[in-house]
This record gives structure tokens, C-alpha cells and sequence, in this order.
């Protein structure tokens, strides 16, 4: 059994403008909104069968464009070639600590958007991998109510300091505490545990910010676990899930997609 995967039918694309960058933004969907910011490569097929998954369940999705071609299935070149444009572009900012992300404020502005034109609360932000402490920076805006964080990969963790780094400037960390303790803001993290492109160290950070408004799901990938994960497994919400009941990537999508549910409605 393989991860599930899909391809363009469906999506509309239109340029969107905002916090000074503009990117193709590709939607689907009715119901509260839901911005899915890809992982590296790009809209490779995992994202957009992830995409499909929340349309199924209910929701309005729009998933930015911001690197590698929307569609393109994923190779070890592809990969390499993507990551290494990326972390060498100052919208991203990926080996930064205690950095406010340029792309955040385009984020941003997405989620206003979406959040004007879809019914429900307030957006979710899902970040994965490179993208993954977009979510979290996300909401700093009012609008964003749902951030998930699946395997929060940058600042790309090099040095201790690195690995510790919540992912997001001490200023805007600052404002989604006061929301987590003032307002009722919650966040969702999901990593594998053995997974050191998404520390431990990370999310220990986030949870002595945010205390129990940060739910942590840690899948164990350790040699011999009980579900045959790799050490190397990465992604959770994509190319690790497996529609079996019980199977711990395919409950952490379940989780994901209650989170949402709860949070938007």
C-alpha cells in the first residue's frame, strides 16, 4: 500500500498579491478555509491528495505555489534541486534564527482572503517540512484560528541554537502566546520521533511557550517500532500515511482533520 496521490483535476489556479510577493494559489473546495502550504518539492502529488482529502471532509482549500512545479511527482533530484534554491531565497530565510519570514506576510494576507470568502471562524494553516513553521507564524493574524505544524523543519537545524528555535521570531512567538493564553488560539505539532530534520528540541521550545495550547503528536519511529517506520520517516501527513485504521500517520491525518473541524465550526 502506498501514500494516496492526485494530480491538478479540480484545483483553478489564479496569481495572488500579497505582503509584497505574488504566487500562484491553487483552489478547490466549500466549507471554512483551509490555507495547505506545500512541503518540498512543491504541489507534488502527496500534497495535493492531502489537498483532496480536507475538499472531501468539508472544507475550502488553498494551497500556494511557492516553489517547484505544481503537479510534478517527486524525484531525488527534484528534491535536492528545490531545497537548495529555496534555503538560498531571502522569502525564507532558512537557516535564520529568532527571523521574521518575509513569506509569513504573504501567508498572512492568504488567510485574510480566504477567511473573507469562506464561511466558518476563522482559516487553518497546515505547514509541512520547509513550510511547517509558516503555520505557527500564520497566526500572528486574527484570521487564523487551526495551525498544524507537521514536521517544522526550519530554521534547517544545523547547531543546537537551530534546533531549539521555534521557527518564528521572539516577537511574533510573543503575540501567538498572548493569543494561546487570551484568546483561545491552539496549534497542532506532528513529527516522527526519530525525524532530525524536525527536532525534539523544536517543539520542547514551543511547548514551554504555549504550554497546553500546543498538542503534540510524536509518532514513534525508533528501531522496532510496532508499525515498521523507517528512522528516516519525514512527512507525516503525506508520503507516510497509509489508509489503514490504527496505522499511526494515517491517525494523525484523523486527528488533523478533527482539529480543524473543531477549531472552524
Amino acid at each position: 500500500m502506498t501514500a494516496p496521490e492526485a494530480d491538478l483535476t479540480g484545483w483553478i489556479a489564479e496569481p495572488f498579491t500579497g505582503g509584497g510577493f505574488t504566487h500562484d494559489v491553487y483552489r478547490k473546495g466549500q466549507g471554512p478555509g483551509v490555507v495547505l502550504i506545500p512541503e518540498i518539492p512543491g504541489l507534488h502529488p502527496g500534497v495535493l491528495g492531502l489537498g483532496n482529502h480536507l475538499v472531501d471532509n468539508g472544507f475550502t482549500v488553498a494551497i500556494p505555489s511557492l516553489f517547484g512545479r505544481p503537479g510534478k511527482a517527486i524525484t531525488p533530484g527534484y528534491a535536492l534541486t528545490t531545497i537548495a534554491r529555496a534555503c538560498v531565497t531571502r522569502e525564507f530565510a532558512a537557516f535564520a534564527t529568532d527571523k521574521q519570514r518575509p513569506v509569513t506576510q504573504f501567508l498572512r494576507a492568504l488567510a485574510r482572503d480566504l477567511n473573507e470568502k469562506t464561511p466558518g471562524k476563522g482559516v487553518g494553516v497546515i505547514g509541512q517540512c520547509f513550510t511547517g513553521g509558516f503555520a505557527l507564524a500564520a497566526a500572528v493574524d486574527d484570521a487564523v484560528l487551526a495551525p498544524v505544524l507537521s514536521q517544522p523543519s526550519v530554521p534547517i537545524p544545523l547547531t543546537l541554537s537551530r534546533r531549539r528555535d521555534p521557527g518564528l521570531s521572539e516577537v511574533e512567538l510573543g503575540v501567538v502566546a498572548d493569543r494561546a493564553a487570551n484568546d483561545g488560539l491552539c496549534a497542532l505539532g506532528l513529527r516522527f520521533s526519530e525525524d532530525k530534520m524536525a527536532p525534539g528540541d523544536r517543539f520542547q521550545t514551543l511547548k514551554a511557550r504555549l504550554g497546553d495550547a500546543f498538542e503534540v503528536i510524536e509518532i514513534d519511529s525508533s528501531p522496532g517500532n510496532p508499525h515498521g517506520l523507517s528512522r528516516m520517516a519525514h512527512s507525516v501527513l503525506t508520503d507516510q500515511v497509509r489508509e489503514v485504521d490504527g496505522h499511526p500517520a494515517y491517525e494523525a491525518r484523523k486527528r488533523v482533520v478533527q482539529f480543524l473541524t473543531e477549531r472552524l465550526n
